[in-house]
């Protein structure tokens, strides 16, 4: 079994669209959205505070749980709907 982790960055309908693509695809297990741990911390002090241009699109993690010969579908599939939603993704060994 391999354990696919990944980030996206992006908007929340992107982001549902990348999971739902993902349950779709043949072999794939387990799907999760993993709860955001860090905190996200805004500098009072910076003359930037608040604006909208100091904040990016959202970021989710998800891991995706699949039969090896089956990771290859799940990269291409993210990356396809990534493409078509503008989400910007990061694949990692852990979060």
């Amino acid at each position: 079994m391999t354990m696919i982790r990944l980030r996206a960055t992006g908007t929340r309908t992107g982001f549902d669209a990348l999971v739902a693509a993902l349950h779709g695809v043949d072999g794939v297990e387990r799907v999760e959205e993993l709860a955001d741990l860090m905190p996200h911390m805004d500098d009072d002090d910076s003359s930037s505070s608040g604006l909208t241009d100091d904040r990016g699109g959202d970021l989710h993690a998800l891991e995706v749980e699949a039969p090896s010969p089956y990771a290859d579908s799940v990269r291409e599939t993210a990356d396809d709907i990534a493409g078509r939603y503008g989400l910007v993704l990061e694949y990692v060994d852990e979060f």
